[in-house]
């Protein structure tokens, strides 16, 4: 079993496990004033194991599931079982880099909270771009598919526009910083993927 499944295996199991038990949801949900004054630091990253409902937690893995094996399979073939404790390392760091901003945000609001691996996900998507700059996406409900470099552009610039309204429940801070460190990322371990990509979106 890849790392990417048991991930994903992990994160539907404990969703499911906090769908029917408030206490789990409750001690493992992001909320950065108990960060803060509480010390409970686990929040950092116990959030992304549990989902607001059926649809975000299924969304979120179907994403990870196509995906992931994208971004691990690379990193497997260009770094060996290094790059398996790499692709650990992208998501991990996905999780707690999506936060940072809304922690510094939130610190001082004990009724903020998140949940849902988003932040991370928005981190694996935006690696597999770089990684595969050619692919084409289909977006619903366009009837057609779009380069993934462009959707990428495009998620980008309304994951920044949402969150600076603020007008929904939406992590869409985490997406955006998520998508971030999911570039910079693949920018340090595997440089060439950046001159790669530009190739393809300039040509």
């Amino acid at each position: 079993m890849t790392l990417n499944l048991i991930i994903v295996a992990a994160t539907v199991i404990i969703s499911i496990l906090a769908f029917s038990n408030g206490e789990l949801a409750e001690k493992l949900r992001f909320n950065a004033y108990l960060i803060k004054h509480d010390m409970q630091s686990w929040r950092f990253f116990s959030y992304g194991l549990i989902h607001a409902g059926w649809m975000h937690l299924l969304i979120n893995m179907y994403v990870l599931y196509s995906f992931g094996k994208i971004v691990e399979g690379f990193l497997y073939a260009r770094f060996g079982m290094k790059g398996v404790l790499y692709y650990g390392l992208l998501y991990l760091g996905g999780i707690l880099f999506s936060v940072l901003f809304d922690f510094r945000k939130h610190k001082d609001d004990i009724y903020y909270n998140a949940v849902g691996a988003s932040g991370a996900v928005s981190a694996v998507l935006f690696a597999a771009i770089l990684v595969y700059p050619e692919m084409k996406l289909f977006i619903f409900p366009l009837p057609f598919a779009l380069p993934s470099w462009v959707f990428g552009i495009l998620y980008l610039i309304y994951s920044a526009y949402m969150g600076k309204k603020g007008v929904d429940n939406i992590g869409h801070n985490a997406h955006f910083w998520g998508a971030v460190f999911g570039i910079v990322f693949i920018g340090l371990t595997a440089p060439d993927q950046l001159g790669n990509f530009f190739t393809v979106v300039f040509n």
